[in-house]
């Protein structure tokens, strides 16, 4: 019995003590460190960073804070820090292999929302999709297409490619081109497409409207009317440039050659 008893006594002055010290560590640790998460907080919102960056930032501290106190619990308990941080580096190089494409995907996503080459509503094409940025995460970012279909992009792959922000600007041009035939007088084409570009609602005055030929393809002028809009109403604005020239040449007699061809077909089809 006294055997045992020392025994006891042995193990309560030193494992038994260096546990009881562990535990009170690890109770004041998570006591610190949710102290130091409010702090941290309050000091994030009177920053101009974005929500969703200001969650990663604070989420990383606490990571980083947590690994702390792991690490003070493990020298308490008097396990050899080196078996620790070899274990620790092994299971780090595993996760890393295996998680690298999820890694690489975090990184892009932390960089989106540090940088922020774009925001929440702007609408982009990158990576192969097109839409409008409807959400910005960690791992992926989401675009709702014109046509309501939502598609995830992964922000490692969308990091590594160039993405075109249509939305980054207050102004747009809309660019479009007309066929005409090459019997008429250019001049002439040049005044109506003008007018009509002037004319339509919408169509900035500076700068001015642009009609001029472009381009001779066989039997056909091309001309190309630029004009500039505020982006918020680009596709109003484009339609409605592409429905007013139609109909300023159909006024004015000027043919689209295909339409011509066509007319020549249906003549030649009625004879027969």
């Amino acid at each position: 019995m006294q055997e045992f008893l020392n025994e006891v006594i042995k193990f309560g002055t030193t494992t038994g003590g260096k546990i009881v010290t562990a535990i009170i560590v690890l109770i004041i640790g998570l006591i610190v460190i949710k102290i130091l998460g409010k702090v941290i907080k309050k000091a994030l919102a009177k920053t101009k960073f974005e929500d969703p960056v200001k969650n990663i930032i604070l989420k990383v501290i606490k990571i980083i804070l947590y690994v702390l106190l792991l690490i003070g619990i493990i020298e308490v308990l008097g396990v050899p820090m080196t078996s620790v941080a070899a274990l620790v580096a092994s299971a780090g190089l595993a996760v890393g292999l295996a998680f690298q494409g999820a890694l690489a995907n975090l990184a892009g996503g932390f960089l989106i929302l540090i940088f922020r080459p774009f925001k929440l509503g702007d609408y982009v094409s990158t990576a192969g999709a097109e839409g409008v940025v409807h959400e910005i995460s960690i791992f992926y970012t989401k675009l709702m297409t014109l046509d309501n279909k939502l598609v995830l992009v992964p922000n490692g792959d969308l990091m590594s490619a160039n993405v075109t922000n249509f939305t980054a600007n207050e102004t747009r041009r809309i660019d479009i081109d007309f066929k005409i035939t090459n019997d008429i007088d250019q001049e002439f084409v040049k005044s109506v497409l003008l007018k009509a570009a002037t004319d339509s609602p919408g169509i900035l005055q500076d700068p001015a409207p642009f009609a001029r030929l472009t381009a001779v393809d066989d039997d056909t002028f091309i001309f190309t009317v630029r004009a500039w809009c505020n982006t918020k109403t680009y596709w109003d604005n484009y339609f409605d440039l592409i429905e007013n020239c139609s109909k300023a040449l159909g006024a004015n007699g000027i043919d689209d050659p295909e339409e011509r061809i066509a007319v020549r077909l249906v003549g030649k089809d009625d004879n027969d």
